[in-house]
C-alpha cells in the first residue's frame, strides 16, 4: 500500500538565466513528486511573474510554459498541485492555473496536513521589523496598483520587475540580516490568530525546525529552503514531517 505523501517547496526563483535551478526542479517533479498525493508551492516559484501572458511568449522565455506543462503531468496522474503567491510572483493567476492544473490558495491558509491543522504562509508577512518592505507589500498588493501595472505592455512590466529586483538587492545589502527574518512577535501572533500548533513557511531562506511555546501550547515552525543553492523540500508521510536538503 502506497504511503500518502505531501510535499512542500518554496523560493525556487525559477528563471531562464539560471537553468541549473530549473533542471533540478524538473528532476524533483519526475522523481520525488511522482508518487506524492499533494504538492504545495509556498511562494516564489518564479524569480518574477508579471502576468499570465508570460505563457504566450515562449520565444522570450520557454520556462513558464515548461513549468505549466510539468504541473499538468502531475495533475493527470492525480497529484494535486497548490500554489501560494510569494513576494516575487503574486501576479500568477487563473491563466496559469488553467494551463497547469494548479490551484491557487490564500496566504495564509490553514490546511489539514497528515491529519494536523497546519498554517501555511509564504512568510514575508512574518518579517514585521522590515518596515520598508511591509509598506511596499501593501502598495503592490492594492487592486488599483495591480490594475495599472497589468495594463502596461509586457516588455515594460518586465523592465519594471528587473528594476525592482535590483532595488531589492541593493536594500538587502544595507539591512541587518535579523531585520529580514521573522520576528518572534509575528510568529506568535500567527499561531494565536489561527489557533494551530504547526506552521510551515518559506521566504527567509533559512531552513530549520523551530520549537516554541505559545500561551502554554507546544508549537513547531518549519522553514523551507530556497533553491538558489542546492534546494530541498519538506515531506509529510504518516503524519511525520521531514526536512530534506538535496
Amino acid at each position: 500500500m502506497r504511503v500518502a505523501r505531501t510535499l512542500f517547496i518554496s523560493d525556487l526563483h525559477l528563471t531562464g538565466t539560471h537553468p541549473e535551478s530549473a533542471d533540478r526542479f524538473f528532476r524533483f517533479l519526475e522523481r520525488e513528486a511522482a508518487d506524492a498525493c499533494e504538492l504545495y508551492v509556498l511562494g516564489d516559484l518564479f524569480e518574477y511573474w508579471v502576468g499570465d501572458d508570460e505563457l504566450l511568449t515562449p520565444q522570450h522565455d520557454p520556462l513558464p510554459g515548461r513549468v505549466g506543462s510539468a504541473f499538468a503531468v502531475l495533475r493527470d496522474r492525480g497529484i494535486v498541485v497548490r500554489i501560494m503567491h510569494g513576494n516575487r510572483d503574486f501576479f500568477i493567476g487563473e491563466g496559469f492555473c488553467r494551463a497547469s492544473g494548479a490551484q491557487i490558495i490564500n496566504d495564509p491558509a490553514v490546511m489539514d496536513v497528515g491529519g494536523t491543522p497546519t498554517l501555511l504562509m509564504h512568510g514575508d508577512t512574518l518579517c514585521t521589523d522590515d518596515v520598508d518592505y511591509q509598506a511596499w507589500r501593501q502598495t503592490c498588493r492594492a487592486p488599483e496598483w495591480q490594475r495599472e501595472f497589468l495594463a502596461k505592455p509586457l516588455g515594460e512590466r518586465r523592465r519594471i520587475a528587473d528594476g525592482l529586483r535590483e532595488t531589492s538587492r541593493d536594500m538587502a545589502r544595507t539591512k541587518p540580516t535579523e531585520i529580514m527574518d521573522v520576528t518572534p512577535r509575528g510568529v506568535r501572533d500567527a499561531f494565536r490568530t489561527h489557533g494551530v500548533a504547526r506552521l510551515i513557511h518559506g521566504h527567509t531562506h533559512r531552513p530549520a525546525r523551530h520549537q516554541l511555546e505559545v500561551d502554554g501550547i507546544s508549537c513547531e515552525r518549519w522553514v523551507l529552503p530556497d533553491w538558489y543553492g542546492t534546494g530541498g523540500y519538506i515531506e509529510v508521510a504518516d503524519g511525520n514531517l521531514k526536512l530534506v536538503l538535496f
